[in-house]
């Protein structure tokens, strides 16, 4: 079944001057553009393409890759703002739209936002939200600890980072879990580390276990090095006062903190100093 906001892999079936009609099966035709067809392509031959409406509302077929699909949430930059909302540049020549009764306040030009982007039962046009939570966290989380996640960071809280999962639940990742510095908008993979008995999420950057515990010694480290921005001209035959003066930290301590910051590949040991990677 073809579905709109989506990648979909369809047939040709007739050939036109400005293009090709494909079959998009419960869709019916739908017409691909001269500019997105393939070098050498023959009538019957399969196309992975996106699906979406034009500005006429007529279907069309491209090549072209957006930011994300349907059901998916996307950091996303405000190109212009009309008297029927905020259109955003999701990759496509057509920009997507955030109705105003879609945003949280009145959007931007020029600014970013984390949306989600889904499908207007009413009109068929592929819209964004901002307000995302709207659309998350509507089914029960099934989570193992430790479980690798896709995480997409959205909102700093005085706690930590909200972050979407999987393009299905928010979690948190607590400041005491950050060893390297954050930005909203930032894609990255993570970790479960738990799952409340209230369903909340708290997440980490790290798979939890003896051998991944940033302890306190490595926060102190890692906390210098994000403010300096991530270089400490520190090396294992650097002074024990100079250490101390910098960190606050025993040379011991130092040695065996980056010792297990560099086996977790957090940061990298040269002659001259560390650094975050």
């Amino acid at each position: 079944m073809a579905e709109i906001g989506k990648y979909n892999s369809l047939k040709i079936n007739r050939e036109v001057d400005f293009g090709a009609y494909l079959d998009g099966e419960n869709l019916g035709e739908i017409l691909m553009p001269r500019k997105y067809l393939p070098v050498n392509y023959k009538i019957g031959d399969s196309v992975q393409v996106f699906v979406y409406t034009d500005t006429e509302d007529r279907l069309i077929a491209t090549t072209e890759t957006p930011a994300a699909q349907v059901n998916e949430c996307a950091f996303l930059k405000v190109v212009s703002v009309t008297t029927v909302g905020a259109f955003l540049d999701w990759g496509l020549i057509k920009d997507l739209l955030v109705p105003y009764q879609q945003q949280k306040m009145k959007m931007q030009e020029n600014r970013w936002y984390t949306v989600f982007i889904y499908l207007d039962k009413m009109t068929n046009r592929v819209v964004a939200s901002a307000k995302i939570e709207d659309f998350l966290d509507n089914v029960p989380p099934v989570f193992e600890p430790n479980q690798e996640v896709e995480l997409l960071v959205y909102e700093q809280t005085e706690l930590g980072y909200k972050s979407v999962i999987n393009n299905l639940h928010t979690g948190m990742i607590y400041h005491n879990e950050i060893f390297k510095p954050l930005r909203i908008g930032q894609k990255l993979p993570g970790f479960i580390k738990k799952v409340r008995d209230d369903e909340k999420i708290d997440l980490a950057l790290q798979k939890q276990g003896y051998e991944h515990v940033i302890d306190e010694f490595s926060q102190i480290i890692l906390s210098a090095l994000n403010k300096t921005g991530g270089f400490l001209p520190l090396t294992d035959k650097t002074t024990p006062e100079t250490i101390y003066l910098t960190l606050g930290l025993s040379k011991k301590n130092f040695k065996k903190s980056i010792g297990n910051l560099f086996k977790q590949r957090i940061i990298a040991i040269a002659d001259d100093g560390i650094r975050l990677l």
